[in-house]
């Protein structure tokens, strides 16, 4: 088991490295959503109780440095896709010579119209039924080589706030998937469902930019909350809500899942600082990854980039965050693919 994720206040009043752009985007970053009035507005025109809105300006004073550990929160009602949105704003800043969004802001979208996925694939969510988000991660030149931990510490991050606050045994599945126990009904005894993917990609720096500027990343985050079985966009996946949660409400779970994403960015950092990582300092942090890896000690099929297949047993993680699969001709190390759990007997 990895380290239990610090406790959580509940809300005041309750390189295979995704991403997709609407329009130019502002070159300094702003907050769209603010007040008490607008959140009202918002609640009085979209109605639905059972979904309500984020609650934004409360999210951002509990979140926000000096309260919180994040640089900006931005909640909107519709972006096509919030990681193509974010990384559009940091082009947008180099371009122009601007700050941009600082280190740890987050962009939240209430409906995500097309989502980006691995592979080119593109998914929609219901209003207020997932949340959508991506986080810029602002690195050190030095962090480079450990770049692909990101994407696998946000899915830990995702597992521990979901086996904390809903009372579910995620699990992560190499090399961005989160999945669930599925609820009685819904799956063979002992089967799971996919409920979050993440995504990651790294921003070119714009012409001109200094060069000795660090990577910058932009991790995005979908994680089915409140969809019901006919909003659900493909067999394999399901909901918080359709597998029993203990919690379904989006407040709490997103600022848990910020504050244990920052935490464990923290950790990041400290063993992505200049010179060799410190073996302990890199374990502490990785194997708690490798502990809620259902993919590790699995027999698996992985189609890599340009359809080659790799079948066998999944054995390990290596330092680069990489799966090691044994198979009939040794040990391939995989950096980037599709990978299917193969049941004994299954065929697909």
């Amino acid at each position: 088991m990895g380290s239990a994720p610090p406790e959580d206040r509940p809300p005041s009043a309750a390189a295979d490295l995704p991403g997709g752009g609407s329009g130019a985007p502002p070159t300094t970053w702003t907050a769209r959503t603010t007040g008490a009035a607008a959140d009202a507005a918002r609640r009085a025109v979209w109605g639905d109780l059972g979904r309500p809105p984020l609650r934004a300006e409360a999210l951002r004073g509990a979140l926000v440095a000096p309260a919180g550990p994040l640089g900006a929160l931005d909640v909107v009602a519709e972006l096509p896709s919030t990681s193509t949105e974010l990384a559009a704003r940091v082009r947008a800043a180099d371009a122009a010579g601007t700050a941009g969004p600082p280190d740890l802001a987050v962009l939240v979208a209430e409906h995500q119209s097309a989502g980006r996925g691995r592979r080119g694939r593109t998914f929609t969510t219901p209003p207020r039924g997932a949340l959508t988000l991506s986080v810029l991660l602002r690195t050190p030149p030095a962090a480079a080589g450990l770049l692909t931990w990101l994407p696998l510490l946000g899915g830990l991050a995702v597992v521990q706030v979901l086996r904390r606050h809903a009372g579910l045994q995620a699990v992560l599945k190499w090399p961005n998937d989160v999945l669930v126990p599925l609820a009685g009904g819904d799956g063979e005894p002992g089967s799971t469902g996919k409920v979050c993917g993440l995504l990651a990609e790294v921003v070119p720096p714009a012409r001109g930019v200094p060069g000795d500027a660090g990577p910058v990343v932009v991790l995005g985050v979908g994680l089915d909350v409140d969809l019901r079985r006919d909003e659900l966009p493909a067999e394999g996946v399901t909901s918080l809500r359709l597998a029993g949660a203990a919690t379904t409400d989006r407040d709490v779970l997103l600022r848990a899942l910020l504050r244990r994403l920052a935490d464990l960015r923290g950790s990041w950092d400290a063993v992505a600082s200049p010179g060799a990582p410190d073996p302990a300092a890199l374990a502490a942090l990785t194997d708690p990854v490798r502990e809620v890896c259902s993919t590790l000690g699995e027999p698996v099929r992985v189609t890599l980039p340009g359809d080659e297949v790799v079948e066998g047993v999944a054995e390990e993680l290596d330092a680069d965050g990489a799966l090691v699969v044994r198979t009939a001709d040794g040990l391939r190390t995989v950096t980037a693919g599709d990978v299917v759990h193969v049941r004994p007997g299954a065929t697909s």
